[in-house]
């Protein structure tokens, strides 16, 4: 299950744009909590304790207390906005989580195993097609991330949705087909090969055709 992280922030008693400006050039970031059939709560973080969080590239998937002083909320982030030009974070979106509720979330993947597997070692390359999956999960049940066992998989192997053990009462938000999540490549020079080998075996055809009707052309002539 996902850890939860402490996290300080104060309560702002003004919102606006005038306020959100006043509260950056204090070197505080702007955020509101949302949620949890109670009103919004505005409130800013430290800017730097802000860019720590955000710089483990888990941030959208990981769960929060916030200690604001007079309360602590738990909180999952649903959206960041950035700066356009220096891409410093300008305002984050917490959703209030209380106890029992399901949530949709990214859930980060990683995987294991590769000295076992032969496509690799053979030179094959991983293709991974989603770096996360999005999953329904009680906010009790967040994991870190997914791990993928690569055993086995031979190049042109995959792995799918179905290959992936979920938190009990997890379900992926994609339903309709088993979506693919990572491939075994065939290495570059592999590739090269086989494609100058179909080259060669269609100009081969080639010549036998064009002599085949050379031929039919001289016996015509006779």
């Amino acid at each position: 299950m996902s850890k939860i992280q402490p996290l300080v922030a104060s309560i702002r008693d003004r919102a606006g744009k005038g306020a959100a400006r006043a509260t950056r050039r204090e070197g505080h970031v702007p955020a509101v909590i949302y949620g949890g059939k109670q009103e919004p709560q505005t409130v800013s973080i430290e800017w730097r304790k802000l860019n720590k969080k955000l710089s483990n590239g888990k941030f959208l998937s990981s769960l929060f207390m916030i200690d604001t002083g007079k309360e602590k909320v738990r909180v999952i982030p649903r959206d960041v906005q950035y700066h356009p030009v220096t891409d410093a974070p300008m305002h984050v979106d917490f959703l209030r989580l209380l106890e029992g509720d399901v949530i949709s979330v990214e859930v980060p993947v990683t995987f294991i195993n590769e000295e076992e597997c032969p496509g690799l070692t053979r030179g094959g390359t991983l293709n991974v097609v989603r770096h996360s999956i999005e999953l329904n999960v009680p906010v009790d049940a967040i994991p870190d991330h997914l791990e993928l066992d690569l055993t086995g998989l031979e190049i042109g192997d995959g792995l799918h949705i179905s290959n992936v053990k979920l938190p009990a009462g997890a379900t992926p938000t994609i339903t309709d087909r088993d979506f693919t999540i990572a491939t075994v490549a065939a290495p570059s020079a592999l590739l090269s090969a086989e494609a100058e080998e179909g080259e060669g075996e269609g100009e081969e055809a080639e010549g036998e055709e064009a002599a085949a009707e050379e031929g039919e052309e001289e016996k015509s002539e006779e």
